[in-house]
């Protein structure tokens, strides 16, 4: 499949591109020359639509079939400035901080019955509630954000939007839904918070 200029492959293991990776794709706030973090980047296509302002853009994701696929994509895009890590959340950057942090987490609410057998379960599986995923990353995120970061995260009206914009703002985040797309049985928004000097 092509998405803009690139050329992304898909895996039946990965979470394929779809409309909450296209809204982040389309809404990146990133300034010339900053270093990238991104979270559960499955087939690539965010990581590499951030490659083209950022100086380096550091992918990571739990999902080892996620990471083949992404490196191929990379390197079919002749992309040079985009490091892979294995991981879950902030496990691989340990010390490391980050002028901007994406993440398209797990945001659907599942029970026993939704969860899948394999490696694509990681994408999905939002638990009860749908924040299982995002609750460690808000609990985080700001401990990997220079002064005047900025985290953009992707979530559903499905789980509790509201909550992660009070957590972000009580981690000292300015927070705004700096885009949205509405679906019949949802609405997808993006969340941008910049961490307050």
């Amino acid at each position: 499949m092509k998405i803009g200029n690139f050329k992304i492959e898909t895996n039946f293991n990965v979470y394929e591109p779809s409309d909450d990776s296209y809204l982040l794709a389309e809404n990146l706030i990133l300034e010339e020359g900053d270093e990238v973090l991104e979270i559960g980047t499955g087939s690539g296509i965010i990581a590499i639509k951030a490659s083209i302002l950022a100086k380096s853009v550091l992918a990571t994701d739990i999902n080892y079939d996620a990471l083949k696929l992404a490196e191929k994509n990379i390197r079919m895009n002749e992309i040079e400035n985009i490091e892979l890590c294995f991981g879950n959340l902030f496990e691989p950057v340990k010390n490391k901080k980050f002028d901007l942090i994406l993440f398209n987490p797990p945001y659907l609410p599942t029970n026993e019955d939704d969860i899948f057998e394999d490696n694509l379960n990681y994408a999905f599986d939002g638990g009860i509630d749908g924040m299982k995923t995002i609750n460690p990353f808000l609990n985080q995120v700001k401990n990997h954000l220079k002064s005047n970061g900025k985290v953009q995260m992707i979530q559903s009206s499905l789980s509790k939007i509201q909550e992660t914009i009070n957590k972000l703002e009580k981690n000292g985040f300015a927070v705004d839904i700096t885009a949205r797309e509405r679906f019949f049985f949802e609405e997808i928004v993006l969340i941008t918070g910049i961490l307050k000097k």
